[in-house]
């Protein structure tokens, strides 16, 4: 279980100070599926790091009784001048587990071929991306965190992700933030949505995509 209470996240900015997440409340279990909505600069980011752990909430706290994944095809962390082999054996380090046996798999699935004996800081953003993902794929989590629409790479591969995700990975709870409502209704069983900092959860997606659609209208 993901139990996230009362968080909120406030930013310094010049002249004052910005609250983008204002007492937030979610709890995801094992298994779920949860998309949260929300306009560009709504905050869904920062959320997917908070849960993450890549950042702290300024007050609340974020309970976690499953492993959770960094936000996917997230390459931020890398270090650029290691090649993605050695990119790879780091972060199996961090997270404990062994990065050979998992080699095979990289080759495969990035299709980087003798780039992934390259620097990182070589790379295209879309080869970044590719070999972020398919890293994403050899460290098993048990919540899989997932910021906006997974596009790497052209269509082929687009759907290569999508079954290696959500066909490879159906049993995994996942948290889908998006401002694409179709994108939600594939894939996620429950949702929320997120409008100037309140977090708004629907049992019925269909609620939340109306909830969704008139917020934005009054917004725009």
């Amino acid at each position: 279980m993901i139990q996230i209470a009362n968080v909120v996240k406030r930013y310094q900015i010049r002249g004052g100070e910005r609250t983008v997440l204002d007492r937030i409340n979610l709890q995801v279990n094992r298994g779920e599926r949860v998309g949260i909505l929300g306009r560009n600069g709504s905050g869904k980011s920062t959320l997917i790091r908070l849960i993450s752990g890549a950042e702290l909430p300024t007050s609340g706290t974020i309970t976690r009784q499953m492993s959770v994944s960094w936000p996917l095809a997230f390459g931020g962390a890398f270090q650029g001048s290691l090649t993605g082999l050695d990119n790879l054996r780091f972060i199996c380090r961090v997270y404990g587990t062994t990065s050979e046996d998992k080699i095979p798999f990289l080759q495969e699935f990035s299709e980087l071929g003798n780039y992934l004996r390259e620097p990182v800081k070589t790379y295209s953003s879309g080869m970044r991306a590719r070999l972020a993902f398919a890293i994403s794929m050899v460290v098993e989590f048990d919540c899989f965190l997932i910021d906006e629409i997974i596009a790497v790479g052209d269509s082929r591969f687009h759907e290569k992700c999508t079954r290696e995700l959500f066909e490879k990975r159906r049993d995994r709870a996942m948290i889908i933030v998006s401002h694409d409502p179709g994108y939600i209704r594939e894939h996620c069983q429950y949702a929320a949505v997120l409008v100037e900092g309140k977090l708004t959860s629907f049992d019925d997606p269909d609620q939340a995509f109306d909830y969704y659609n008139a917020s934005s209208a009054e917004i725009a």
